[in-house]
């Protein structure tokens, strides 16, 4: 068993994936299992000492997460590859830390970061049973693709996404002014994919996005729609959330990538 080194405390930044159905979200809550609080006490238990992590951003509860990145501080002598083994014995299988390297101090992994992608996958009819929990069956609807894709335009660029967001509940306030770089809708066979490319995201504005395109697609509102939606900066019935299941946090940029 290793022992706790007693080194300068080094600053980590850890790359992981997490399925998000069993978890309240990635923040820590006074109430529920989250994904953030599962990891801080794997590094309790290595480090056997409380370990505070910083992610790159808060997933929802049910979300999931290919590219989650997070940082911590800690003093620990035996390498990276020894510490992500470390990490990896004392997380459920649920949890996976895909990646662990010492950054300088300077390194934050939300305020360094400069955009994220996220990727929400939809079928017509009924998800398989081994993919239910990641995939979100559309039943018995059919989409117009064409029309999704001219929704999706009115969305890209800089705008005033507060139609597209929900309130937390908790009295924080977040600037509803949101850069939407890219935003695609791929159709394979029945198979939907809504992939998201910006500089930060509102709470719920993916799914929200998501749901207002479905109904776009099955022609509930219309392409043009979507532009008065936005304009009206204002969240209302109209705008349904798609559920949580379909997305997933796909890659956190420290870069802005060329789009």
């Amino acid at each position: 068993m290793l022992r706790h080194s007693n080194a300068t405390p080094s600053r980590w930044r850890c790359l992981c994936s997490y399925d998000g159905t069993n978890y309240c979200g990635w923040q820590k809550q006074p109430q529920g299992h989250s994904v953030q609080g599962c990891i801080e006490q794997a590094l309790q238990k290595t480090f056997t000492k409380k370990t505070k992590t910083i992610g790159a951003g808060r997933t929802d509860a049910g979300v999931h997460a290919v590219g989650q990145v997070f940082h911590f501080d800690a003093a620990w002598g035996h390498g990276s590859d020894k510490l992500l083994k470390a990490l990896r014995v004392r997380l459920p299988e649920d949890i996976q830390p895909l990646d662990l390297v010492e950054v300088p101090s300077s390194f934050h992994a939300l305020c360094s970061a400069r955009g994220k992608s996220y990727v929400y996958q939809a079928v017509e009819g009924y998800a398989l049973p081994m993919e239910m929990r990641y995939v979100h069956s559309l039943k018995n609807r059919m989409l117009d693709i064409s029309s999704m894709r001219k929704g999706a335009d009115h969305l890209v660029g800089r705008h005033d996404f507060s139609s597209f967001a929900a309130s937390r509940g908790s009295g924080e306030v977040e600037s509803p002014i949101k850069e939407l770089w890219r935003l695609e809708v791929i159709r394979s066979g029945r198979r939907i994919k809504i992939k998201a490319l910006g500089g930060g995201f509102l709470y719920k504005m993916v799914r929200s996005i998501a749901g207002a395109l479905f109904d776009v697609g099955i022609g509930t509102l219309k392409p043009d729609d979507i532009c008065d939606l936005l304009e009206n900066r204002e969240r209302t019935r109209i705008v349904k959330t798609a559920p949580a299941r379909g997305l997933c946090l796909e890659k956190v940029y420290y870069r802005r990538p060329k789009v």
